[in-house]
């Protein structure tokens, strides 16, 4: 093997080449220079995560949205974090046969990957509620090695919910710092950096000031990483994952589907449930984009026309625009400036407990709303959608790249940029 490449990737959510423009003067701070690049769709996390990681689009690698739907048990998740739910070989599987070393620190789908070296939120849910925060990682030392290091656990409330900010950044940053000063410092890490996506969704890109002070944040932290992964003969690939843009109104087509018939519910203690079992259809949706389940392929067109005409959708795609076995046989594509709410129950019904919590893994649909506080006693997460201003998926705003290493001329968007690390990694193996 060649001089084995030393190479951080540092994802940043919701990084947009417009804000780094926007912010021009914070952005020369840093010492490279950003170029945009177009995201895969849907641009969402773990679809982004997983492309990068394969060097294939949702097609291929089955990360259609941050959720899935498992058809024969009628059941949704969201978030599960294991590495078999993305298919395919890593860019870096041939890097790795020849000797070379991986870590991942925060990445989505991580646990159980062919990988040297893991960490990655992990609590455990009491049942008697409640819930013990702690990491998984490989080495299974190395969380507690970090936390001693650092003086302190990583705090999830900060990671997501009301409370996320940036301390979950700021955890991460001096964590990536320590392991690559470490005996556990692997060839290629991925890592990232999650706090600017808050405040854009909360506030909204035309809140200058607040996203101001967010990227602010952000590159004092790329800054102290760049340097730290320099001092380790690391080189650096920034990449933004998918770009914000404003939120101005909200689309419901579940409650489309119920009011048509298509989506039923249970009556539970004078809450309404979803029936996956008896609808006929329903939205998994995520930001801007609701992959439509539809049992029934004969009703396909029938459940298309109830959703052309809903408000905030502009597109129902077939599932070819996302072609693999986990996709709906209809796709949304919410309007620009609209974002679609996973909510199917009226003013006048109890919602499920769930909604008022943050609850990541069993809503049918992801909830910017667990970004908010509600009631405060007990404390309770806001069912107002109106207080999202932020939203993403669509895939038409160009993301923000930056790195050290020459890359091919025509690595213009996220998949290319994966296919050219994967290139590099194969070159140091030749």
């Amino acid at each position: 093997m060649t001089s084995r490449p030393r190479i951080v990737v540092i994802s940043v959510a919701a990084l947009s080449h417009s804000l780094t423009e926007e912010h021009a003067a914070l952005t020369e701070q840093l010492p490279l220079a950003f170029k945009p690049l177009q995201p895969v769709f849907p641009a969402v996390t773990c679809t982004a995560q997983a492309t990068m990681r394969t060097g294939t689009g949702p097609e291929r690698h089955g990360m259609i949205c941050n959720g899935l739907f498992e058809r024969r048990l009628c059941t949704t998740e969201f978030w599960n974090q294991s590495a078999h739910l993305v298919s395919g070989p890593r860019i870096w599987d041939d890097f790795r046969r020849a000797g070379g070393t991986v870590g991942t620190l925060f990445w989505q789908q991580s646990l159980g990957d062919a990988v040297d070296l893991v960490l990655s939120p992990a609590p455990i849910h009491k049942h008697s509620g409640g819930m013990i925060q702690d990491c998984y990682s490989q080495p299974a030392e190395l969380y507690a090695e970090l936390c001693t290091r650092l003086g302190r656990r990583f705090n999830l409330a900060h990671y997501w919910g009301p409370l996320a900010s940036f301390k979950a950044t700021r955890w991460i940053v001096q964590a990536t710092k320590a392991v690559m000063a470490s005996s556990h410092a692997p060839d290629l890490l991925l890592t990232y950096l999650p706090h600017l996506d808050y405040v854009l969704q909360r506030r909204g890109p035309d809140d200058r000031r607040s996203v101001g002070k967010a990227y602010e944040h952000v590159v004092a932290a790329l800054r102290e990483l760049i340097a730290a992964a320099h001092r380790k003969k690391y080189d650096v690939i920034i990449a933004g994952d998918y770009g914000i843009t404003p939120a101005r109104r909200v689309a419901f087509p579940n409650k489309r589907l119920r009011d048509a018939g298509f989506f039923r519910v249970r009556k539970v203690d004078r809450r309404v449930y979803p029936d996956l079992f008896a609808s006929t259809a329903f939205c998994l949706v995520d930001h801007q984009v609701a992959h439509v389940y539809v049992r029934d392929k004969g009703q396909i067109d029938d459940v298309r026309q109830c959703l052309e005409d809903c408000d905030g959708v502009a597109d129902v795609l077939d599932h070819h625009a996302v072609d693999h076995p986990n996709s709906g046989e209809l796709i949304l594509v919410a309007a620009p400036g609209a974002w679609f709410a996973y909510s199917w129950w009226s003013d006048a019904e109890r919602p499920p407990d769930y909604a008022e919590h943050v609850d990541i893994h069993n809503k049918i649909g992801f909830d910017p709303c667990e970004l908010f506080f509600g009631r405060l006693l007990p404390p309770g997460i806001s069912l107002n959608a109106a207080k999202i201003r932020g939203t993403h998926g669509r895939a038409d705003t160009p993301v923000a790249m930056a790195t050290d290493i020459e890359l091919p001329p025509d690595t213009k968007t996220c998949l290319a940029l994966s296919l050219a690390l994967k290139q590099k990694l194969s070159n140091a193996v030749a």
